[in-house]
């Protein structure tokens, strides 16, 4: 009899669980179960070594009551010491034995402790390596924002001096005056005479000076001759109108 071709198209065929990498996945899961099965009988069939046969034995000793087969429990009974009553005659003491502390490493007394110590002399340390990096990075930042201000502050005074200069000008050039009283009352002309000898002689003398040195000088010239403030934009009638309606000879005076 002929054998009868397969039915691509019959249930048990698509019923079939072709998806990708499923052989794979089922040959992983089938070693891991069988290392893990591997273990569990080493584990087993494992010798144990006599630090470990020993603990056992002592924990389960530690863990059994005391019986009266103990001469130092049997003497207890015969005091009127009954099993899980407080020592003590009014009762007061303890109920346990005190713990044992096996010690099982091989360093010598005292070890733990100065283990310990050191352990807690790195952490200050580590500690104080973090409290001087945040008061270094709080002193860098204090820094900063103060060059900040002295930076914006002298511009500031740049500003009120080229203004200063300016307004000079203009008040000198209403009372026919032709030449400043000194060369860094007036703003610099764009194009200069390299060649002049007293032009150079100003440059020195005047760049002895700070900006907040020239500002103070001229607005003390405005006020002293022309009755002038910068921070008020207005010229006044006299010394005595300056001094009655201006705040003040500071641009601090005019905030």
């Amino acid at each position: 009899m002929e054998e009868e071709e397969e039915d691509y198209m019959s249930d048990l065929f698509i019923k079939q669980d072709v998806r990708p990498g499923l052989p794979m996945v089922r040959r992983v899961k089938d070693a891991i179960q069988k290392e893990e099965k591997q273990k569990e009988a080493n584990e087993k069939n494992r010798q144990k070594s006599i630090k470990e046969e020993e603990k056992e034995r002592r924990d389960l000793v530690l863990k059994s009551a005391l019986g009266s087969e103990n001469k130092g429990f049997a003497l207890l009974q015969k005091m009127g010491y009954k099993s899980g009553q407080a020592l003590g005659k009014s009762g007061e003491g303890i109920v346990e034995p005190i713990p044992l502390n096996i010690k099982t490493g091989r360093s010598g007394i005292g070890h733990e402790e100065l283990k310990k110590r050191k352990a807690e002399e790195k952490l200050e340390n580590y500690r104080q390596k973090l409290h001087m990096k945040k008061q270094a990075n709080e002193q860098a930042a204090d820094q900063f924002r103060m060059r900040f201000k002295n930076k914006q502050e002298e511009r500031k005074m740049e500003g009120d001096l080229r203004k200063s200069q300016r307004a000079c000008q203009q008040l000198d050039m209403q009372k026919d005056i032709d030449v400043p009283k000194e060369t860094w009352y007036w703003l610099e002309p764009e194009e200069e005479d390299k060649n002049d000898e007293e032009d150079k002689e100003d440059e020195c003398t005047s760049s002895d000076l700070s900006v907040s040195e020239k500002l103070h000088i001229l607005t003390a010239y405005l006020r002293e001759h022309h009755f002038y403030c910068i921070w008020c934009g207005t010229t006044y009638e006299d010394s005595e109108d300056l001094s009655s309606n201006c705040p003040g000879d500071s641009a601090a005076d005019h905030d």
